[in-house]
């Protein structure tokens, strides 16, 4: 089934995430981040930083939260049962650290055909309360083409 390119340069409402330090330490430790300041907040201000420090894939917690609402609508027409992640990359512009409040806009950048699979690339802006960019996210998806494609 090919995806609705309607839904290539659609806008989704905006989706806040308040960033908890226990979340970011749980989250350094699954990742094996070791550097203190991602557990230690006076090591996280020695450096410079008001509270824990992300690991630079943090944002993935919240982005891929505001990102299923799209994959998930049945109009776009993406068989999850079929999708492998093909890649995803962090622009950031200031390191996210605990006590953020940040917005996600996520928005369909480009659906293509390649071979017979739907590939949906799409991408999460991310501000903060001031409106500021703290970093962009994208994220691609191939939908396997079917057995009978």
């Amino acid at each position: 089934m090919a995806l609705d390119a309607s839904f290539v340069g659609r806008s989704w409402p905006p989706r806040t995430y308040r960033v908890g330090a226990e979340k970011v330490r749980e989250f350094a430790r699954a990742v094996g981040a070791t550097d203190p300041v991602h557990t230690d907040v006076e090591a996280a201000r020695a450096a410079g930083h008001a509270d824990v420090v992300a690991p630079p894939t943090f944002p993935v917690v919240f982005t891929w939260e505001a990102t299923r609402e799209v994959v998930d609508d049945p109009a776009l027409g993406l068989d999850f049962t079929r999708v492998v992640h093909r890649d995803q990359a962090f622009e950031l512009h200031r390191p996210v650290v605990a006590g953020d409040v940040l917005t996600t806009v996520v928005s369909v950048a480009e659906i293509k055909e390649l071979a017979g699979n739907d590939v949906v690339t799409f991408r999460c802006d991310v501000t903060d309360p001031d409106g500021a960019s703290v970093l962009v996210s994208t994220a691609t998806l191939v939908g396997r083409a079917g057995e009978d494609a």
